[in-house]
Formats: C-alpha cells, structure tokens, sequence
C-alpha cells in the first residue's frame, strides 16, 4: 500500500511538474499576405512549430502592406502589438523613425545569442535595410523585383521567337506593333506603376529619385522624378496608350487580369507573381528582364527590391523575444529560404539559398526563375540603385500613380503630371521631417 502511494505522489508530482513546462510561449506575428502567398506563409510557421514545443508563432493576416503597418503603430501606441510585423519596404523609414518601437533584429539576436550574419544575404537587400553602421534593422523575408512576363503562344502567333523577349524600350514597342499585327488587342500592361515606371526605371538607368542618396544619407530629401529621362518615358506611355500598344490596367495588381486573359502579349509585375501567374495562365509563360533605354549611359545598371521585412517591435515579454530569436534562426536556414523562394517567386535572399536551388537543378527545370536575380546583380547597387528611404513613400507612391493616371487620361501634360507629383510629394516629406525630429 505503501508503495502505491509512492508511485501515486511520484505521478502526482511529475504531472503538477509537467504541467507549466508543457505551456506554450505565443508569439503573434501579423503580416499582409493572403490567397496562395498567405498559405504559404502559414506552413512556415506551421513547420517551425513543429521543431520544438516551446513557442508557437501564430500568425495573423492585417490586410494590405498599409494597412498591417499603420495597425501595428497603432497597437504599439495602445500596447497592444505583436512581437512580429511584416513591413513593406517602402515603410522602412516610417519604422526607422518609431522611435522606441522597435528592437532592431541585429542586436536581438546578438542578445539572445542566435546565429545572424548580415553578409550572407544578397547585398541589394542588406543595403536596403542596414542603417549606416552597417546594422539589420528588419529580417528579410520576403524580397522582389518587378520583371517582363510574356504570352509565348502570342509571340509564336506574330511570328516573334518565343524564347527571347525585348530587351529595350524601342524593342517593347516594336514588339507589341507586330502582336497588334496578329490580331493581339494590347501590346503590354503593368502592376504597380510607380514601382515599375518612376522606382526600378531610375534605377535601372542610375538615375536618382531624390537627393540624399535617395534618402539613405537623411532627412532634407527632394524629388527628382521630374527629370527629362522619366518625362520621355512617361510620354512613351501616354503616347501608346492611344493605340493600345500600352494599356493602364490600374494600381497594384488591377492589371493581371489583361495579361491572363490573352487580351495584353506582355506585362510587368512583381517576380514574387509568378506563382500565380503560373497558376491561372492558359499559355506558356516567357520571363525577360526590364527593358531599358538603350542611348542611356549606363543602363541597365541594376533593379531594386519591393517586398517585405520583419521587424520586431518593444515592450513584449523578454520570454517572446527568445522564441523570435530561435524563428529568425529557423527561417535563416538554406532548405528553409529556398523552399520558400522556389514556391512564391520571391527572390533567395540568402546566398546559401540561392545555392542551394542551383545545386537541386531548380532554374534548369524552372526557365526563367532565376531572371530576377541575374536583373538585381547586373552590378554592384550605386546609390541610385540600392533602395530608397524616403519617409510617407507609401501616400508618395499614390501621388506619383495619381499624377501619372493624369497624364494617361490628358487631364495634365506630362511634364505638369510630375511637377505636380514633386510638389505634392516633397510637402509630404517635409511634414515627415516635422513629425520626426
């Protein structure tokens, strides 16, 4: 009887024991991705649970790239945020100036000794992120670049060779001449225009968007965009806009339905489309770099990165920041960055990823996915080329889609369209200036 009571206490013991053990540290990580993306995201997650038991990252989707920001500041200043938020990348300097808001990623996982080397990502996106010491603010996790998706049936059907794209501006048009010949109604569309027209076309050309190394060197930035190079390009739109050899399909991604549906041979979109471009595309699917203007001195010089970081925010328990540390740790790991750009597009932000889906023989059995890679490592990032940092870039970006809509339309001359946009654009970074200093 004795000893049954024994063996009674030691279980007792060992269950009131196992019982706080057992419990779970949450960590909320709040992001902007959903449909197939958003999926995907989750079994990261889901996988990273799944290697240990004592965190569980939960995460939870805020809608948009804006609005999953702008909620995250606000919860902050209620104290009630997540550990984790996803930040597009034109919010950096929106989260660079959150005073207090955020423990830069560097110094978390030197704090909580976990492995983090800044040299083992792409250098586009460790410039695009570090402050001037050379710190990681924010952990990369999701980075893309805007590319040429083209119908190949389409070009067969004008007589063009499927397997090689336009490479120049001149080239675009002349292109999309001849597929109006076979009967294609719309040459090309776009996704984000500002994105792809006024931000990797300045960069592609190695021209600056600002002063201030385009707001890498600080505040008292200004500008540039109403320069000749992008006055002539916004022309060139405006101009085949008339005869549908270009077609305005809208902001963000309004214009995909233009390319899936065979109306439009080509698009530009995010690299990071792919996925559900392939998806939903009844033709085969050619890849091509962003075409240049080829009597520009030095283009094409080298895209820059849209996408996503994640940043972590102040005054959660110290117990979270262990388990944030450990993710970080997990989603550093080659077969984990690769997996993830090999099913979403996004680029492989790590070297070791990058790697490591040359040595499975991804880009041989996948033509074409490595095309936003080879566009952002045409050559070393000049600070016309390595980011922007501009603070209320998300309201400037609908400004610039907003005055560009304009000139499409002819309700403003082009060369007005972005003196307006300047203007407008610079009273927003002086009113950023005045709430951050």
């Amino acid at each position: 009887m004795a000893s049954r009571f024994v063996t009674m206490a030691s279980a007792a013991a060992f269950i009131a024991a196992a019982g706080p053990a057992a419990a779970q540290t949450e960590i909320q990580w709040w992001h902007a991705m959903s449909g197939a993306l958003g999926e995907k995201l989750e079994k990261i997650a889901n996988d990273f649970n799944a290697t240990q038991s004592e965190y569980k990252v939960v995460p939870v989707f805020k809608g948009s790239y804006p609005e999953t920001m702008t909620g995250a500041i606000a919860a902050f200043r209620a104290k009630q945020h997540p550990a984790i938020v996803q930040v597009f990348e034109v919010g950096t300097a929106t989260m660079m100036a959150a005073k207090g808001a955020v423990y830069p990623v560097y110094k978390l996982m030197a704090d909580e000794n976990e492995p983090f080397d800044p040299q083992a990502y792409l250098p586009a996106v460790t410039g695009y992120y570090s402050d001037t010491q050379g710190n990681m603010l924010s952990f990369p996790f999701n980075s893309s670049t805007p590319i040429l998706y083209y119908n190949k049936d389409l070009f067969k059907k004008a007589g063009l060779d499927e397997n090689t794209p336009p490479k120049t501006w001149p080239e675009v048009e002349e292109f999309a001449k001849k597929l109006q010949a076979a009967g294609v109604p719309c040459g090309f569309t776009s996704q984000w225009p500002s994105w792809v027209h006024v931000e990797n076309f300045s960069a592609m050309h190695n021209i600056p968007l600002s002063t201030e190394a385009n707001g890498f060197a600080g505040f008292g930035t200004e500008l540039k965009i109403n320069n000749p190079l992008v006055e002539r390009h916004w022309t060139a739109l405006v101009e085949w806009q008339k005869s549908k050899i270009f077609d305005y399909g809208g902001r963000q991604g309004k214009s995909d339905p233009k390319f899936l549906s065979g109306e439009c041979a080509m698009t530009f979109a995010s690299s990071a489309a792919r996925a559900n471009i392939l998806a939903n595309a009844k033709f085969e699917v050619g890849y091509g770099m962003q075409p240049y203007w080829p009597d520009v001195q030095g283009a094409p010089q080298n895209s820059i990165i849209g996408g996503a970081t994640l940043w972590v925010l102040a005054g959660r328990p110290k117990e979270e920041y262990k388990g944030v540390a450990k993710f970080f740790a997990y989603l550093s790991k080659p077969e984990v960055q690769a997996w993830w750009h090999q099913q979403t597009g996004y680029l492989p932000i790590t070297k070791a990823s990058y790697e490591l889906s040359q040595k499975e023989g991804f880009y041989d059995k996948n033509p074409g996915s490595d095309i936003s890679i080879k566009q952002m490592n045409l050559n070393p990032p000049t600070e016309n080329s390595k980011g922007l940092r501009l603070g209320n870039f998300a309201q400037i970006r609908d400004i610039i889609e907003e005055e560009m809509e304009n000139a499409l339309t002819g309700k403003k001359p082009v060369k007005d369209a972005l003196d307006a946009a300047v203007k407008r654009g610079n009273e927003l970074l002086r009113q950023f200036e005045k709430s951050n200093s």
